[in-house]
């Protein structure tokens, strides 16, 4: 029986549609590249004034765009080291817990991802204040923490649902101690959803800034210098970085998509 999305009509308007909404995803990207590598001042594609890469040798060159970078990258790792374990450690305690119990205590977990980020970047500044510590990339890492976390603790309870508890049950009555259980039995379960969170969290804190710019006192990351800069106009270079971004997430994915059609043995 022929169905409503084999007419011609429809697969025509299904077409038109999937490739406005490709123009739409990456139209601005392709403008955006362009512009690059045009020797015009001012990041533009309409007023073409010659293909160049000076823009890539003032990257080179511009050191306080490259701190950020190293600054943003710092403050991710510390990020994934902190968010992982807080996450999976949330994610454990609902599970075991009682079905009254485990719904308050999710709400307190997740309430973070409700939260504004301008909220947790000064309430953490003035947290870590009280302790002595200014601002600066260690006060960074613990403000952002405080919500990716609850995004770690997501991704593990989803896949957590997903287990076989008889296992652990078993090894458990097999004279198994808790710990060799964790490390044998769940953590090479979670392995695949460690990776995944440890993604997301890199990527959540790279591109933040709410929570940054009041947190990181007199340091800078790239997103925080990129918004600084915005107030004097902006400048190609900072194409030249969204260029490099968008390469590194093709080769990614096209590298992510080979390796995962890769027969296993």
């Amino acid at each position: 029986m022929s169905t409503a999305i084999e007419s011609p009509g429809a697969r025509l308007v299904l077409n038109i549609y999937i490739g406005l909404f490709v123009l739409y995803l990456f139209l601005p990207l392709a403008v955006m590249s362009a512009a690059a590598f045009n020797s015009f001042d001012y990041p533009s594609v309409t007023q073409w004034r010659g293909f160049t890469l000076q823009w890539f040798v003032a990257l080179a060159h511009d050191q306080r765009l490259l701190q950020g970078l190293v600054n943003s990258v710092l403050v991710a790792l510390g990020v994934i080291a902190v968010s992982i374990p807080a996450g999976l450690s949330g994610a454990l305690i609902l599970t075991r817990l009682g079905q009254r119990s485990g719904t308050v205590l999710y709400s307190v977990l997740v309430s973070p991802v409700l939260t504004p980020g301008i909220i947790l970047g000064i309430s953490s500044l003035i947290f870590w204040r009280e302790f002595g510590v200014p601002g600066g990339l260690f006060v960074a890492v613990m403000a952002q923490s405080s919500f990716i976390a609850s995004y770690a603790m997501l991704l593990f309870l989803a896949r957590l649902q997903r287990q076989d508890r008889t296992l652990e049950e078993a090894a458990l009555d097999l004279g198994a101690s808790h710990t060799l259980v964790f490390r044998r039995i769940t953590l090479p379960f979670l392995a695949p959803t460690c990776f995944t969170a440890a993604v997301v969290a890199f990527l959540q804190s790279f591109e933040n800034y709410n929570t940054t710019v009041f947190a990181i006192g007199g340091e800078w990351t790239l997103v925080t210098e990129i918004a600084s800069r915005l107030r004097f106009g902006l400048s190609p270079v900072i194409n030249v970085v969204g260029v490099i971004f968008v390469v590194l997430t093709l080769v990614a994915a096209v590298a992510y998509v080979v390796l995962k059609g890769k027969p296993r043995r």
